[in-house]
C-alpha cells in the first residue's frame, strides 16, 4: 500500500488506543512503520508496546528508533537457520549476519520476543531458543556470531518477553506467585547444556494452569 494510507492506518490505530501489530520484514519496510509512528506523534512514554512483527532485515540505526518511540521486535531466529545461507547468496554477508538481531536489540535496551512463524516453522521452542543462541545455518556457517545470545536470554524471548508485549506480564511469563502455573518440565536444563544440543532437549511434562495436561510416555 502506499506509504500515506499506511501512516494513516498507524495513526489511527494508535489514536483508538489499538495495539498494533506490523509484518515489517525488509529494512524498507521497517523504515516506513518508523517514518508512521514518529508522524503519529507516539513515543516510549506512551506505552503503546507496537510490535514490529520478523524485524528480520534490520540495521543498527533502526534500535535506537525503537527504543525512543516504544516499537518491540518480534524476532524469528528460526531465519538463521532455515535461509542463513540464501540470504548470504542474496545480500551478503555484513547485511545477512544482522537479520535478527537479539544481542543488540537487548544491549540497547529492548524488550524482545521470539517466534516461529507456524506453520513455516514447526513449533518447537526449544529448536527456536537453539537458533538464538547458535545462529547456525544449513550448511553449518554462524550466521553472525555477535547476535548470538545466552540460553537465558533465548528463554526470556520465549516466555517474559512475549508476555510483556501482549501486556499481559501480570498473569504469565515467569513462575511466580500470582501468575498462571503455565510451565514444562525438561530432561535437561538449558541453561548448562551445550548450547549445540539445545534442541535435542525434550519436554517430559506440560502442565497448564496447575493442571498436567501432557505427560511424555
Amino acid at each position: 500500500m502506499p506509504f500515506e494510507v499506511f501512516a494513516q492506518i498507524v495513526a489511527t490505530t494508535l489514536a483508538h488506543g489499538v495495539q498494533l501489530y506490523a509484518h515489517v520484514n525488509g529494512d524498507a519496510a521497517i523504515d516506513q512503520l518508523i517514518d508512521a509512528v514518529e508522524r503519529a506523534g507516539a513515543t516510549a512514554a506512551g506505552d503503546a508496546r507496537t510490535v514490529a512483527i520478523h524485524s528480520q532485515f534490520q540495521r543498527p540505526d533502526h534500535l535506537p528508533a525503537y527504543l525512543r518511540l516504544g516499537i518491540t521486535p518480534s524476532y524469528f531466529t528460526n531465519h538463521t537457520y532455515f535461509w542463513g545461507d540464501v540470504h548470504r547468496a542474496n545480500v551478503g554477508e555484513e547485511k545477512a549476519a544482522f537479520i535478527s538481531p537479539m544481542k543488540s536489540a537487548l544491549e540497547a535496551g529492548l524488550r524482545v520476543s521470539n517466534h516461529s512463524d507456524f506453520p513455516v516453522t514447526a513449533l518447537d521452542p526449544l529448536f527456536m531458543a537453539s537458533t538464538a543462541m547458535n545462529r547456525t545455518t544449513r550448511t553449518g556457517h554462524t550466521l553472525g556470531p555477535g547476535e548470538r545470545v545466552g540460553a537465558y536470554q533465548a528463554l526470556q524471548a520465549l516466555t517474559t518477553g512475549p508476555a510483556h508485549q501482549l501486556f499481559e506480564e501480570d498473569r504469565k511469563g515467569m513462575i511466580k506467585v500470582g501468575l498462571l502455573a503455565d510451565l514444562v518440565v525438561l530432561d535437561a536444563d538449558p541453561l548448562t547444556a551445550a548450547p549445540g544440543t539445545v534442541q535435542d532437549i525434550k519436554v517430559l511434562e506440560t502442565i497448564k494452569e496447575g493442571v498436567t495436561v501432557y505427560r511424555r510416555p
